[in-house]
C-alpha cells in the first residue's frame, strides 16, 4: 500500500490529520512562533514545519483553502491551489491573502489549509491542427448560463 511520508522540519510542527473519517483533506497547521496579522489585501507566506514524500510520480499533493477561513473571514490561498510535485522535498508553506475588509490574525497552530493527494495522468502530448468538435465548442466564461 502506498503511503504519504511526512517529516517535521520544525519541532513545533503539527502532523496533519483528517477532521472526520470522510474528509478528503488533511488539515495543515501554521507553524509560526507568534501570531501573524494579515491586513486587507495583504499576502503572507505561512510555514507548516512539514515536508512530504509522495509515493510516486503518479501522485500530486494539492493545497486547498479552508472554507471557513474564506467564507467567514475572506482569507484564502493567494495562488488558488498549491501544487506539490512528487519530487519536491522542501517545507510546505501556504500563501494566504486577505480579500476581506478587516485584518485577520493567524495564530500558532491554527488550521490554515488542507492537503489532498490525488492521482496524476502524465499523458504524452500530441500537437495537432484540429481538435474534436463538441456541442460546447469554444464557448466559455458563462456560455452555458450564469
Amino acid at each position: 500500500m502506498d503511503t504519504l511520508k511526512i517529516k517535521k522540519v520544525n519541532e513545533n510542527a503539527i502532523i496533519p490529520r483528517r477532521g472526520t473519517s470522510g474528509s478528503a483533506g488533511l488539515d495543515l497547521h501554521a507553524c509560526i512562533p507568534s501570531p501573524v496579522t494579515i491586513a486587507p489585501h495583504e499576502l503572507v507566506r505561512i510555514p507548516t514545519g512539514l515536508a512530504i514524500a509522495l509515493p510516486n510520480a503518479q501522485t500530486v499533493a494539492l493545497i486547498f483553502a479552508r472554507s471557513g477561513l474564506g467564507v467567514k473571514h475572506g482569507v484564502s490561498l493567494s495562488n488558488a491551489v498549491g501544487v506539490i510535485d512528487s519530487d519536491y522535498r522542501g517545507e510546505l508553506c501556504v500563501g494566504l491573502c486577505n480579500v476581506g475588509g478587516k485584518p485577520y490574525t493567524v495564530e500558532p497552530g491554527e488550521r490554515i489549509a488542507q492537503l489532498v493527494v490525488m492521482p496524476v495522468l502524465n499523458l504524452p502530448l500530441e500537437e495537432t491542427d484540429v481538435l474534436d468538435e463538441t456541442e460546447r465548442g469554444a464557448g466559455g466564461f458563462g456560455s452555458t448560463g450564469r
